[in-house]
């Protein structure tokens, strides 16, 4: 099935985890090492910078009580600027689907929390896939039969991944960021773009390679994660751009957001053009599930008609993901 994409949304708390915050905490980190290693700049986050400086979140069961925003508010406000865009009500909304790393909650459905903020009487339930949750939920859909669907989708994902930071890792705490995004997705009301060539992967072998233990720190086998999301989403674009690839539209790339070094190596694999990869992992880090949508969500007035945009996520199970965004009037392609 076709999904219509109607409108995105993003938010990102306000509190900057820059370089030189991060060189003030003395972890053995410096702006030079962490822009040779991943080229992050500055992260949000929804933790107190004074918290981060004088605890380094030492017991992350205590940071949900100290962030400012929680998980569900953070989609709560990406999901008002999507259906401002959607040019929708809440109460049109039949289905939220949320996704998260690390959720707030794990009963009820974070999807119930942001519902509950956004007064929708919906069925709401959660795909988690940990930093492809959002395009599993798009891939979910996609499976589903149109009518089936309601009129309207609301697809979420939050993520506070500073919360689950030890700060005096320097190899954790340089990468993540904090986001939420969201968007209305509908099976036949049209909009800007449809989603079309959804496709998900698991290797399940990997599952130890990249962790968040329930009330734990992040963890992962660096080298072995990076050289998994490259050549994984070199060969998810290499499979878009054979697809769908038409010479009289622009063919964009926009991958999660893992690290800025990452997404060269891809480029340059790929042969992807400077100017039609985007990205906003050098000055909001690493946001999880949110990272790709929100790159598309930041740029939503800049698409045009006959843009072709190659999504690509990877993430912890071993899971890799993709879709193609395709804006412009449907045609019939």
């Amino acid at each position: 099935m076709t999904l219509n994409l109607l409108g995105l949304g993003h938010f990102h708390p306000k509190n900057e985890i820059t370089n030189q915050f991060l060189e003030q905490l003395d972890i053995g980190t410096s702006e030079r090492w962490i822009m040779e290693r991943v080229g992050i700049r500055s992260r949000r986050s929804v933790l107190p910078l004074d918290y981060i400086r004088e605890t380094r979140n030492r017991d992350p069961r205590v940071a949900a009580d100290a962030a400012e925003y929680s998980n569900a508010e953070l989609g709560r406000r990406a999901a008002m600027l999507a259906l401002e865009r959607a040019g929708i009500e809440a109460g049109e909304v039949g289905l939220v689907v949320g996704g998260s790393c690390a959720p707030d909650t794990v009963s009820p459905a974070e999807a119930c929390n942001v519902s509950r903020l956004l007064g929708i009487e919906a069925p709401s339930l959660d795909v988690n896939s940990a930093c492809t949750s959002y395009l599993a939920g798009i891939h979910a859909l996609s499976l589903m039969r149109p009518r089936a669907l309601p009129d309207y989708v609301l697809l979420v994902c939050m993520e506070s991944m500073t919360r689950t930071v030890d700060y005096s890792d320097r190899g954790a705490a340089v990468l993540w960021g904090d986001a939420g995004l969201a968007a209305v997705l509908s099976p036949r009301v049209a909009g800007p773009a449809r989603i079309l060539g959804s496709s998900l992967e698991s290797s399940p072998a990997g599952n130890d390679k990249v962790l968040i233990p329930r009330l734990g720190y992040f963890s992962q086998e660096g080298r072995t994660v990076q050289m998994f999301g490259i050549k994984k989403t070199a060969q998810c674009f290499d499979r878009l751009r054979a697809e769908f690839e038409d010479a009289e539209r622009p063919f964009h790339f926009v991958g999660h957001q893992a690290n800025l070094r990452m997404l060269e190596s891809v480029c340059q694999r790929c042969e992807i053009p400077t100017e039609r990869h985007h990205s906003n992992a050098e000055w909001y880090g690493n946001t999880g599930g949110a990272s790709s949508g929100s790159v598309l969500s930041q740029s939503w007035e800049k698409w045009r008609a006959h843009d072709d945009v190659a999504v690509v996520g990877v993430g912890s199970g071993l899971t890799w993901a993709s879709y193609l965004v395709r804006f412009g009037e449907d045609d019939g392609s």
